[in-house]
């Protein structure tokens, strides 16, 4: 399985960037249908972009598990390598922003996949690890699920702070 870990992450990503891609632009496609609201993009914020990693990553992680069943700590891989994906958008993004002070959108697409790629190539890293520490597997999918839920609730009720801000509208959620 270790030879082709490598195969998997950049199938991962290659997964990642095209569902990612598909699901921000879903949302406006199903006509704002509320169903697809809390897995796609509903607006340009920081938060709807942390989202689309999320249920890419998620998705592609799912798919992975049946292939993966005897790796160790399978899930706290994936909840670390996903988590730094999370991290790693808002960390970028205001850092770029807080030094140029606005983002041509190639750059903050740009970082969406910068994300994703650190994300499984951590992975990847951890996969290859034989020193790779997991008290509980279980407890690792069960907090991507509330991540998850996380995501669906702050689309439908949406704190008013800035992650959340719709820079092109000013708006928050849907």
């Amino acid at each position: 399985m270790k030879r082709s870990i490598g195969l998997w992450q950049l199938s991962g990503f290659s997964f990642t960037s095209l569902l990612g891609t598909v699901l921000h632009f879903l949302y406006e496609w199903s006509n704002e249908a509320v169903w697809v609201a809390p897995f796609s993009g509903v607006n340009e914020s920081t938060w709807e972009h942390m989202k689309l990693l999320f249920w890419a990553t998620f998705a592609f992680a799912v798919i992975q598990s049946f292939f993966f069943k005897d790796t160790k700590g399978f899930w706290c891989v994936k909840l670390r390598g996903i988590a730094l994906g999370l991290i790693l958008i808002p960390v970028i993004f205001y850092t770029y922003n807080g030094v140029v002070a606005k983002s041509p959108d190639w750059i903050n697409i740009a970082i969406f996949y910068i994300a994703a790629g650190v994300a499984y190539a951590f992975e990847a890293r951890l996969f290859y690890s034989d020193a790779m520490e997991c008290r509980s597997s279980g407890a690792a999918f069960v907090t991507l699920c509330i991540i998850g839920i996380t995501f669906g609730v702050f689309t439908f009720i949406t704190p008013e702070i800035g992650i959340f801000r719709d820079p092109m509208t000013g708006g928050y959620g849907i």
